[in-house]
């Protein structure tokens, strides 16, 4: 066990259980450098420090992200690592090649303050510097900032449930032009089945049953997601038109996706499209995304800022309000728990009032009147 001092700051090297370990201890003070050395030593002989983390702490951070990303492959679904690869392009840009061992407590703190001043909310934020505790972690480094890093605390917004002419209004707009067709079928499904729109992309022929008139998902977001979802009249329909737009396309197999993948061509006059039509189509392949379709189309509705997502909330919280019990509505949308349940059915307020006006109705019907009681009440307590 050796400390030495590289230019200012105090390096050690030590050897244990045949392991030799040689890391920056980041100080200039001899005596926190003892206890610094002391700690990975502790650490070393727990098994809690290994010579691939401390290989790993060395790497610029670009090629620590890297394998990061290689080493989640055989962890995460598809769609999750894209998730996680968006999430480190930011990072990526600030960090550039900086050494982790040289990420201090200041320098997240820059990177959280140079983000907040692009206009970045604090649940990307917090999902970013999510990713990068993971790879601290990894390279056993998290330690050293955690007391000192906290989450920021995040709006208690939970979504936005649309009024019914506010819907109408959605759905009425986004049959005015070709180029939203698939955004305006997904919402229909979404609406009418709460997949969430990952589990929407993922679906397969295969998975739809018009006889039994069952959709089942089988890729979601979680383990309670996957589920069979009665279809309504109104999905098949939905179904039954993406099934004849696949076919104009030429045979459907069992194993190709419902929202399949197609590259448009559009006909433009000024910024106005004019016409639209697909030139290549790929069934094997499911669609990336209709976000640029569907921001568009929120804005014609004058719902700008509207979540595709917010129709899951829409499905759910009018469920809740049609007195669905809690164990269905779970079963539906594929809810882990009571609290996620009670985080997306945000029942409004008219809707709990009017249950409770019921309630009154049948109390009156019973015999209780409260008029009858106050004034009685009255007349018990007068002074004699």
């Amino acid at each position: 066990m050796a400390l030495k001092k590289r230019g200012k700051t105090w390096h050690c090297h030590f050897v244990v259980n045949g392991q030799r370990f040689r890391q920056s201890l980041g100080t200039t003070d001899w005596r926190e450098a003892q206890n610094k050395e002391k700690q990975l030593i502790a650490e070393a002989s727990e098994g809690k420090l290994t010579a691939n983390s401390t290989a790993l702490a060395r790497l610029p951070f670009g090629q620590a992200a890297d394998e990061y990303v290689s080493a989640r492959k055989l962890e995460l679904a598809t769609a999750s690592q894209a998730k996680e690869k968006q999430l480190f392009v930011q990072l990526r840009a600030f960090f550039k090649q900086e050494p982790l061992k040289a990420i201090t407590v200041k320098r997240i703190t820059d990177y959280r303050t140079w983000r907040a001043e692009q206009g970045v909310g604090p649940a990307t934020l917090n999902a970013e510097l999510g990713i990068l505790r993971r790879v601290l972690k990894r390279a056993k480094l998290w330690a050293r900032v955690a007391d000192d890093i906290k989450p920021l605390r995040e709006p208690s917004t939970i979504g936005r449930a649309l009024t019914e002419e506010d819907k109408q209004r959605l759905l009425k707009t986004a049959v005015m032009r070709p180029e939203w067709e698939t955004a305006y079928l997904a919402a229909i499904l979404c609406l009418n089945t709460t997949a969430r729109g990952c589990e929407l992309k993922a679906l397969q022929w295969s998975d739809v049953d018009l006889f039994a008139r069952t959709l089942t998902i089988r890729t979601s977001k979680t383990a309670a997601g996957e589920r069979v979802v009665p279809l309504t009249d109104v999905a098949a329909s939905a179904l039954a038109r993406l099934r004849r737009r696949a076919e104009s396309f030429g045979p459907v197999e069992p194993s190709h996706y419902i929202f399949a993948a197609f590259v448009p061509k559009f006909t433009f006059s000024g910024k106005k499209v004019i016409g639209y039509n697909v030139t290549a189509f790929d069934p094997t392949t499911h669609v990336k995304s209709w976000r640029s379709a569907w921001r568009t189309l929120t804005k014609k509705a004058g719902l700008p800022g509207f979540r595709f997502h917010d129709l899951r909330h829409c499905a759910i919280t009018q469920l809740a309000e049609g007195g669905t019990s809690d164990s269905t509505i779970m079963a539906i949308a594929g809810h882990v728990s009571r609290r996620m349940l009670e985080r997306y059915s945000h029942v409004r307020m008219e809707a709990k009032r009017n249950a409770m006006e019921a309630l009154a109705t049948s109390t009156k019907t019973a015999g209780y009147d409260t008029n009858h009681d106050t004034n009685s009440t009255a007349a018990s307590t007068r002074p004699v």
